[in-house]
């Protein structure tokens, strides 16, 4: 049976992704520190260890006998990117070079596929933004992402380490705590206009983003090991499609029935205005289906908030 590392596995992303590989009768090791993974998000026959991605014993263990590694472990969060600098760039930065090295002393050199983030271009200057857009992060996140790219490359031309790398754009969907600090917009509306309840929006709404399903994603990552691609390649995970604040708020009220109740605060000092990615790249090199809707995505958020009560 093959077995597949997923850092990061009891995550939002991680634990979509598990799920797909154990349908399709793969076996799971996942390794997670459980900061922000859940144990209940946990398919049942996956193997857990807890643990740091940045330990290099731990990491060692975990890379025995995988025939590849999805790594998704991370710490997402702006504000903590400002906050503890030097612990989310060990996280994201350091985790990462600590898998690469892990992999590069194993007998037979197994496939890498990251997640990387749009966070890496900041506020580009044109939209859609393709994936030869000038990177230029304006966060210790988006500065961390790029990083991984750039040692990906080191990985594979140096070390001979077949890597693939996804810029992630908003990702939402199913099993996004609401609840969060770290969590995207979606999930929050969804909860709160769910049940009734006011929500917050910075500026006028007419801000835009590109929101992907969680399922596109773990489609997208499925597509990508099979590359086994030694020339480092990078693809955005995105729709194409922007959709403003205001409007996903219209359209979950619309979903769940409810009247909306919109406070509207001062805008975010240096918020992006306008992100949208290009999706063709993608969509040509890992052959991917259209993505699913933001209404029917939006859906299937609302009926999993309502299991959950």
């Amino acid at each position: 049976m093959t077995t597949w590392l997923v850092t990061g596995g009891a995550g939002f992303i991680g634990s979509h992704l598990c799920e797909a590989l154990l349908a399709r009768g793969d076996a799971v090791r996942m390794l997670d520190d459980l900061s922000t993974g859940r144990r209940d998000n946990l398919p049942p026959a996956a193997e857990l260890i807890v643990g740091d991605v940045a330990d290099p014993a731990v990491v060692r263990s975990a890379v025995a006998g995988i025939a590849g590694c999805f790594h998704l472990a991370a710490i997402a969060s702006v504000e903590r990117g400002m906050t503890d600098w030097l612990g989310t760039h060990r996280a994201n930065l350091t985790g990462a070079i600590t898998l690469f090295d892990a992999i590069r002393h194993l007998p037979e050199k197994v496939p890498v596929v990251y997640a990387s983030s749009a966070a890496v271009y900041g506020d580009a200057a044109s939209i859609p933004i393709a994936e030869e857009t000038e990177r230029r992060p304006l966060s210790a996140y988006g500065a961390d992402k790029y990083g991984c790219e750039l040692h990906a490359r080191v990985a594979s031309h140096v070390h001979g380490i077949p890597t693939v790398g996804l810029r992630f754009f908003n990702v939402y969907g199913p099993r996004q705590d609401p609840k969060s600090p770290y969590s995207g917009v979606i999930s929050i509306f969804c909860e709160r206009i769910g049940r009734g309840a006011p929500i917050d929006i910075y500026g006028d709404g007419g801000q835009t983003r590109d929101f992907v399903y969680v399922g596109d994603v773990v489609a997208a990552l499925l597509a990508a090991m099979k590359l086994k691609a030694m020339d480092a390649p990078v693809f955005n995970v995105c729709t194409g499609v922007p959709i403003s604040v205001l409007d996903v708020a219209r359209t979950i009220a619309d979903l769940a029935g409810s009247k909306l109740d919109v406070q509207h605060k001062p805008p975010r000092a240096g918020e992006i205005r306008h992100s949208t990615g290009s999706p063709s790249l993608s969509r040509a090199a890992l052959c991917l289906p259209e993505p699913v809707t933001l209404r029917t995505g939006l859906g299937k958020v609302l009926d999993w908030l309502g299991s959950t009560r």
